[in-house]
């Protein structure tokens, strides 16, 4: 049975009720009427004298902004609310965990001009704005998002663009911040094109929650500009099955529609999404709307967000439950991003019991076990073509481990 996606309505708000669907269904208006205050936000959930104390003490450290579009899918009767609890500041924000980390990946570290986070050989994160739609309370960039809530810095930007125009091994560039899709058309075109016009820049990413929070941002003027410098990979962030409605769907259409593959990156969430059926739903539900689930985060050691950690083995137990229980399309990988700088580490749960030179020893999701024999002659021709020949002539080996597993492919050449 195809599913009607609820479709977010405003009348029966009170600050809401005398909006134009013009201006309801416009990203500007969204976005220029972002709740930002106690008194606001009151007008559109419940919030007793308690929390009201609480709230204040909390935006003294960190902002709040939810756009009206979002702020409208909370249920106000409902304390433990999945959208409530992403969007609305609350106490636990304040307290400082042993684990917590101001820039648990080494963004900052990481980072050879400002603006610009270069941790592997191939790809760059590119941060073009500091401002957000909507500041997740999740947000592992909360040490720099949102505190001045600055636009596009050119003069950063190009020094980033040299930057990569001189290191000829970065073929993959993610556009991120903030949020990229708060800056207008023009700037993200200025972006795309700047970007597109280096030789060795193979692919574009955009990472951007707009579909999410404020869907009415992938208008057709946008589409078209992504268009017209692909590829161009849109990665969006999903984290309940109550966030898919009519509204993201159609933005999702809209990129998918036009060419535009899109993808899912979830963080595993205390209280919002912390279990298998709820990740089953949502795995299903962005399937049904083309988006691929690509990735379930650990939740980062950033500072205010301990209370949203779970234990890795909370994500395990979803995999085990995704894993042979539905498609594999919809099963993403789960991954630790390492403190320090270490980048994404797959988690999974152990497949393998046991194995030798000769057998490997597996069990499946139901737990059966079965056994692969290995083949005797192991022996390859890899590394004599002139793929891997002309990645040696042009590159280094890449760093880690897989600089040791080519060492065969070294010594074949050298031959």
């Amino acid at each position: 049975m195809k599913k009607i996606y609820r479709k977010v309505l405003h009348k029966h708000i009170p600050i809401f009720k005398d909006v134009k669907d013009e201006d309801w269904n416009d990203w500007k208006w969204q976005l220029n009427n972002t709740i930002k205050d106690i008194s606001s936000l009151s007008k559109i959930i419940t919030i007793d004298e308690k929390e009201k104390e609480q709230l204040a003490i909390s935006l003294k450290k960190f902002k709040m902004a939810i756009t009206p579009y979002y702020a409208a899918l909370i249920d106000e009767n409902y304390i433990r609310c999945p959208i409530r609890l992403q969007a609305v500041p609350r106490i636990q924000e304040l307290i400082k965990d042993d684990s917590d980390i101001s820039d648990p990946l080494h963004e900052d570290i990481d980072s050879p001009v400002p603006g610009l986070t270069h941790r592997y050989p191939d790809r760059v994160l590119l941060l073009v704005t500091r401002k957000c739609s909507m500041y997740c309370r999740h947000c592992t960039r909360r040490r720099v998002v949102g505190c001045d809530e600055s636009g596009f810095n050119k003069e950063c930007f190009l020094d980033a663009v040299n930057y990569i125009k001189k290191n000829k091994q970065i073929r993959d560039v993610i556009v991120s911040g903030g949020d990229p899709l708060t800056l207008p058309d023009s700037r993200i075109e200025y972006i795309l094109e700047t970007l597109r016009n280096i030789n060795h820049v193979e692919i574009i990413r955009i990472g951007s929650r707009t579909p999410v929070v404020m869907p009415q941002r992938i208008t057709d003027n946008l589409v078209n500009i992504i268009k017209k410098y692909q590829p161009i990979f849109f990665n969006t962030h999903f984290n309940h099955p109550d966030e898919i409605t009519e509204e993201a769907k159609i933005a999702c259409d809209k990129l998918t529609e036009n060419g535009v593959p899109v993808g899912n990156q979830t963080v595993l969430l205390r209280d919002v999404n912390d279990c298998p059926f709820i990740m089953k739903e949502l795995m299903h539900e962005l399937l049904k709307i083309r988006v691929k689930p690509y990735y379930i985060y650990q939740c980062d050691l950033s500072t205010g967000i301990s209370h949203f950690r779970t234990s890795v083995g909370k994500g395990i137990e979803i995999i085990e439950n995704l894993r042979g229980h539905t498609s594999g399309m919809a099963v993403p990988t789960y991954v630790v991003d390492a403190p320090g700088g270490g980048g994404k580490i797959p988690v999974m749960p152990n497949y393998v019991i046991s194995r030798s030179d000769k057998k490997l020893i597996l069990r499946n999701y139901e737990g059966t076990i079965t056994v692969y024999t290995q083949p005797s002659d192991t022996s390859s021709d890899c590394g004599r073509c002139n793929i891997c020949k002309n990645t040696y002539k042009f590159f280094t080996p890449s760093e880690g481990v897989a600089t040791l597993l080519e060492e065969n492919i070294q010594n074949l050449n050298r031959r």
